[in-house]
């Protein structure tokens, strides 16, 4: 499929995601996955602020990402969360280099040890208002050409508007209810995750898929589907089980 015909299904997806079922981990989960095969990056991962300004972790596009995301916000460092706190892009950072990497050097030897060498943030804003941020990962080095660069400010911008729904955008509290139930959604699928990876003796992302696969294919919201479970009120046996898969050993420095 040609980046052209990608670009269409993100904005078809866009679409659906003004209609009444629209899943808000599901979409952000599919747009990570989106990044990684338009612009020439690893991985992806996008940060929210919830509705007191602190920065929580809602999609990636693999689990090591989310892992590495989980890392900053936890040491409070990192090419995202100065993002956010700046409201300006950081491209090509190369985190090989001290000089750059600056006092977020933790975070920079974490993301080495994962495979990835270099880094990019974009803000997600809407009009003037930073919500949150998408970072890019590279396994390769050098910096992000300027047109990826600039549909990766795209993509952005266009979750911004899947998140908050332009049609509700007038009414404050129901953006910040629209905001923290996506990252409290976010929270639950994450402990059905973990709940299926050990119960099913998998990986967390091979966990994640099926889960995934499980309510594209019942036309479920992966958030019902996670929440469901949660509660004790859907039998995960009804989940075709995964293979267990081997997981890749860490990149070293």
């Amino acid at each position: 499929m040609t980046r052209v015909q990608r670009l269409t299904e993100v904005f078809v997806e866009v679409a659906n995601s003004l209609t009444e079922d629209f899943g808000v981990i599901e979409f952000l989960q599919q747009l990570c996955e989106r990044c990684v095969e338009l612009v020439d990056v690893a991985a992806a991962g996008i940060l929210l602020a919830d509705q007191h300004g602190t920065l929580l972790t809602i999609a990636a596009s693999d689990e090591r990402t989310h892992m590495l995301e989980l890392f900053a916000l936890q040491h409070d460092q990192g090419p995202c969360v100065d993002c956010y706190r700046t409201g300006a892009a950081r491209t090509g950072i190369d985190l090989t280099d001290l000089r750059v990497v600056g006092d977020w050097e933790p975070f920079a030897a974490q993301a080495r040890r994962i495979g990835f060498v270099a880094a990019n943030a974009i803000p997600m804003r809407l009009r003037g208002r930073v919500i949150g941020t998408l970072g890019l990962f590279q396994s390769k080095p050098g910096p992000l050409g300027s047109d990826d660069v600039l549909l990766a400010q795209a993509l952005a911008d266009v979750a911004t508007v899947a998140i908050l729904q332009q049609r509700t955008l007038a009414d404050s509290e129901t953006e910040r209810g629209q905001l923290q139930y996506a990252l409290t959604s976010r929270i639950v699928v994450e402990q059905v995750k973990g709940i299926l990876a050990e119960r099913w003796r998998v990986p967390l992302d091979t966990a994640f898929a099926a889960l995934r696969s499980y309510a594209r294919a019942n036309r479920l919201q992966l958030a019902t589907l996670a929440r469901s479970i949660a509660d004790g009120a859907f039998d995960t046996g009804r989940i075709p089980r995964p293979h267990a898969t081997q997981e890749p050993p860490p990149a070293t420095d």
